[in-house]
């Protein structure tokens, strides 16, 4: 897995609302219901949907070393 294929699998769902879990480490885990809005060189954004619209942004190696997962 590389960040270009995480790049595609990420544009083919812009705009559809996924689940992802965030592992803090020490067992804990965050888990988000978000729209992926947009997709940048490095970063993209999440609006979580159950918490007041907020923006969140995530790295492309933040899914590669598994701090966050993400179901479709």
């Amino acid at each position: 897995m590389n960040i270009e294929t995480i790049k595609e699998e990420l544009n083919n769902h812009l705009g559809e609302e996924v689940t992802i879990r965030y592992n803090l480490g020490r067992n804990k885990v965050e888990k988000y219901n978000a729209v992926i809005k947009e997709l940048y060189n490095y970063i993209f954004l999440v609006e979580l949907t159950n918490i007041n619209n907020e923006i969140k942004t995530f790295s492309y190696s933040d899914i590669i070393t598994q701090t966050i997962k993400i179901d479709y």
